[in-house]
């Protein structure tokens, strides 16, 4: 436990995600003074915190509005020191119908997130960019100079709201440093990503597995450490301006994937290919594997979960949490 979250007043945008909500509750647990800034909702929802428990939420400070609204996000940033920034729309097949929405939340938020920081004079920002702004690899292992292909409208989002980031810290000196995590899988993650798509499937009984394109290839990382990338590059000095990587190294093809994860919930499936899990022909990203040397060298990040032993994981938390997904329904 690090000594630097004591007391440290963080906000994280996107905080009732998949990756923000494990992130906020990290950071609660190790003393900080959390504001979570959720997306408002008139149901009262507060995403993955309507599960935390109620000792833990006790030391977050849940902060609904919208990132695309200059006005509440300034007033969710006043008062703190580090930003952590990861309110995205995140569905890369969504992105093809309403390309609007992932312009107005990826690009104008952020730009509302780093003038607000500008104004406060925070202490540190960390912009969440993907390692789809990549594209299909040039070279392998990839690092952080390989060339960025806007291969979707997601893709092309992020690219834009990085440089965004980035602008402000060579404009203004805004201590900005941009994390490409790769492919983030455990608990919580929504069912629109392939392997709590497959688990969730196997868990409810269908004999049929219903998926995209099996011949691409990942890099797949727990959710604890792409946290523990987040945390680590916070509490790093000298690194405003800077892009790292986040990911294991390790590449496993779609197909491969899957009859790992068959093997581990031991049930006997079939696997059909669906034509509108598919993306389009050069849209597709068709190989990503993390050079991960910069995070490791200057901030003493590396993973430590195994693709198997995390898999293992998230098999357990799908089968006791089956009623979060919809296996019979794709949700784009």
């Amino acid at each position: 436990m690090s000594s630097f979250w004591k007391g440290k007043k963080v906000l994280v945008t996107g905080a009732e995600g998949f990756i923000g909500s494990n992130l906020t509750e990290e950071l609660a647990r190790q003393g900080a003074e959390v504001r979570a800034f959720i997306f408002y909702s008139s149901f009262g929802t507060w995403g993955w915190f309507d599960r935390t428990e109620a000792e833990l939420l006790k030391h977050i400070d849940i902060f609904p509005g919208d990132i695309r609204d200059p006005h509440r996000v300034a007033e969710a940033v006043n008062g703190q020191e580090v930003i952590l920034h990861l309110a995205s729309l995140v569905g890369i097949p969504y992105s093809y119908h309403a390309p609007d929405s992932y312009v107005d939340t990826n690009v104008k938020g952020t730009l509302n997130v780093v003038n607000a920081c500008r104004s406060a004079g925070v202490e540190r920002v960390i912009y969440t960019s993907t390692s789809e702004a990549y594209g299909t690899a040039l070279y392998v292992p990839i690092d952080e100079k390989h060339p960025l292909q806007p291969q979707s409208p997601y893709s092309a989002s992020k690219i834009a709201a990085e440089n965004i980031a980035l602008s402000f810290y060579y404009s203004f000196k805004l201590p900005v440093t941009v994390l490409r995590p790769f492919n983030t899988f455990g608990p919580r993650q929504s069912a629109r990503a392939i392997i709590p798509t497959v688990i969730s499937q196997i868990y409810a009984g269908k004999r049929t597995i219903e998926l995209g394109n099996l011949t691409p290839t990942r890099d797949l990382n727990y959710v604890k450490d792409t946290v523990n990338a987040f945390m680590r590059l916070a509490e790093s000095s000298n690194v405003d301006g800077e892009v790292f990587n986040a990911g294991s190294g390790r590449e496993i093809s779609m197909k491969d994937l899957v009859e790992l994860i068959i093997k581990i919930t031991g049930r006997n499936v079939k696997v059909v290919k669906k034509q509108e899990r598919l993306r389009p022909e050069k849209s597709e990203v068709e190989r990503l594997v993390c050079d991960n040397t910069k995070i490791k060298q200057r901030c003493g990040w590396k993973p430590t979960v195994t693709l198997e032993q995390g898999l293992e994981l998230t098999c357990k938390w799908v089968k006791d949490n089956l009623d979060t997904c919809k296996p019979s329904v794709y949700n784009v």
